[in-house]
């Protein structure tokens, strides 16, 4: 196994509410210095639920996407607040988002979006045994609910508005799990 690089600086370039962008100096078990620049998330990450109303249904939301300037349909998601458990994250984000809480709450595995440069991590959650349960969010207007059937995924990734990668995986990792396939 490869030596990790050695951290010889990190610098601020900037932050915002939810960005934190810094400028790291390391050098590499052969003596190249280089600098990278990555941007940091919350150290407790962030949930996306698979909210299952049946054993083929998944709850999908509409909401607006500002970073592609459009509305996507995908899958529950949200910060983890400070010293929440990602279960617990996870049926709060729910009930904001779709209205629904979970009886059977599984962290089903753990993803990262662009390793090369940030370090945020998804926790990826399965909800099943819903009820209904509201709970105040901070969306800026109502989110749309779209139910979709799982075993339709091939047809679900043919609309224009789902791209958003950490929901098709998901959908593809509870499809696996809930088939029996329980690698997740």
């Amino acid at each position: 196994m490869r030596r990790q690089p050695k951290i010889l600086e990190t610098r601020t370039l900037a932050r915002t509410r939810l960005f934190h962008i810094q400028e790291m100096d390391l050098e590499f078990a052969n003596g190249v210095t280089v600098q990278f620049e990555r941007m940091c998330g919350s150290a407790r990450g962030a949930v996306l639920v698979i909210p299952m109303l049946d054993d083929d249904t998944v709850l999908l939301i509409r909401e607006y996407a500002a970073g592609v300037e459009r509305y996507e349909l995908a899958l529950p998601k949200g910060r983890i607040e400070k010293e929440e458990a990602v279960i617990a994250a996870a049926n709060r984000e729910i009930m904001e988002e779709i209205g629904y809480a979970a009886r059977d709450l599984q962290h089903l595995t753990s993803l990262t979006l662009a390793p090369g440069y940030s370090n945020q991590t998804t926790h990826i959650v399965l909800a099943r045994d819903l009820y209904t349960q509201t709970a105040e969010g901070d969306e800026p207007e109502p989110i749309e609910v779209v139910p979709w059937r799982l075993s339709e995924l091939a047809a679900l990734l043919t609309e224009p508005d789902v791209t958003e990668a950490r929901t098709i995986a998901a959908l593809y990792l509870a499809r696996d799990f809930l088939n029996g396939n329980r690698h997740g």
